[in-house]
């Protein structure tokens, strides 16, 4: 099949290039001229393991391309992919400016006797179907020239191109015979194994995606309340989450305690789907819980950094790991780590910092307000404790002698529970965690 994809952020060369792989031939249309002739020229624009890869093999192959026309790009194209950015409002809401702005275009441009299928792929509210349907027959469209489907993303990023090649589930929302026979076919090699594609209506396909992440959020969030009524209590979260994820109606998935979730799916659809709700005069009270306890558990370590300098932190030098909002990535959209570095340098502390893959994207954000190290031990020189916000794999077994030899004091606050207590007890170590006992 033809594909195009119009938008090249981490969705839409997820998807492009992931269809390539397949066999298809894919154009992804982007207006950045800049990233468009990286993407031409081999240059992959975001991090994510295993996309390098494919994406190098089918661009040798022939089978994906790059463009900056739209006009040029859908041209015989059966199916068009609209993955662009849904950014949220002051209000919450998803702003669908890009989207409906690009259905606007296609509506110029497809003609009558060529039918296409135009998929919104992009996270977006209830009723972006209709007003993309709109959209298209306003600027000139014949109604029988094409269909609108929505058939949101599942892709986690760090593990995206398994996610993709080996689904889970595929929804589609559509009305369309039509749409459903082109789509049954170009999902069938990702689905050879028995998961299911579930076709639905539009409206319940956008409000498909938007509950699994607030869902997910919201069970995040529990545990995060859990581990800390566990401080309170003397109990361990570690515990208590094997014993809750051991049935099999919770599942052992997302229970694991930090200081909050992050990222560009989580804070933007719990937002979205309350301010959806919202306008329909419904008080969704679980999601308006879970974006507050969420917002102070990014904080959750200041307190306990703060106590341990006796509430005065200025002029301590704090070593920070971990900057992405979660390992195996370089986002940083509402990565913990950041508010975590606003709070210490406004109390006057510095802070040096290192993570594997986001330093350059929090440099561009915030500049020269922390120091950079060019690995994990040098960010540990003259600092006074420790701080991890992210669970990068190797964080989880470093040398624990060049961190008691950079260290000033062998102190580790750890948002992520990276290790045990006894073996922080055996090392001698003050080790603060989340919902579990103090190591002094």
């Amino acid at each position: 099949m033809k594909i195009t994809v119009v938008g090249t952020g981490y969705v839409g060369l997820v998807t492009g290039t992931c269809f390539a792989e397949t066999g298809n031939k894919v154009t992804c249309v982007d207006i950045d001229k800049s990233k468009v002739d990286k993407l031409s020229s081999g240059q992959i624009t975001i991090y994510e393991p295993g996309l390098e890869k494919i994406f190098l093999r089918n661009q040798k192959e022939g089978r994906l391309h790059f463009t900056t026309s739209l006009a040029d790009g859908i041209k015989g194209a059966q199916i068009i992919f609209l993955a662009l950015p849904t950014p949220p409002g002051e209000d919450g809401s998803a702003d669908l400016k890009y989207i409906l702005g690009v259905a606007a275009e296609l509506g110029k441009l497809i003609q009558p006797d060529d039918f296409k299928v135009i998929i919104d792929k992009s996270t977006v509210p209830v009723g972006t179907s209709d007003k993309v349907h709109a959209a298209l027959i306003a600027n000139g469209a014949d109604e029988k020239s094409f269909a609108v489907v929505s058939n949101p993303e599942f892709l986690r990023e760090g593990v995206a191109v398994d996610d993709f090649m080996k689904p889970d589930r595929v929804v589609i929302g559509t009305s369309s015979e039509r749409a459903k026979e082109i789509l049954n076919e170009l999902y069938a090699p990702f689905v050879r194994q028995g998961n299911p594609i579930i076709f639905m209506d539009e409206r319940s396909a956008e409000l498909t995606k938007y509950a699994a992440n607030s869902f997910l959020a919201t069970k995040i969030t529990f545990m995060n309340e859990i581990a800390q009524l566990c401080e309170l209590l003397g109990a361990d979260v570690d515990m208590v989450r094997k014993g809750i994820g051991s049935d099999e109606r919770i599942g052992k998935r997302f229970l694991f305690p930090g200081i909050g979730y992050g990222g560009s799916c989580f804070p933007k659809d719990v937002q979205a789907l309350a301010k959806s709700s919202a306008e329909v005069n419904y008080e969704f009270k679980i999601l308006d819980a879970v974006m507050d306890v969420n917002e102070k558990q990014k904080l959750h370590l200041l307190p306990k950094i703060k106590a341990y300098f006796n509430n005065d932190i200025s002029g301590k030098r704090i070593a920070l790991w971990g900057l992405a909002f979660k390992p195996n990535t370089d986002d940083i959209r509402e990565a913990p780590a950041l508010y975590i570095i606003d709070e210490l340098v406004a109390a006057g502390a510095t802070v040096a910092v290192y993570d594997p893959e986001a330093m350059a994207n929090v440099k561009q954000l915030i500049g020269d307000k922390v120091t950079y190290a060019n690995d994990q031990y040098a960010a540990l020189e003259n600092a006074d404790v420790l701080v991890i916000a992210t669970e990068w794999s190797e964080f989880r077994t470093p040398d624990f002698e060049m961190i008691s030899s950079a260290l000033k004091n062998k102190v580790i606050f750890d948002g992520r529970n990276l290790f045990g207590l006894k073996q922080m007890e055996d090392l001698g170590y003050h080790y603060e965690s989340i919902g579990r006992k103090v190591v002094k």
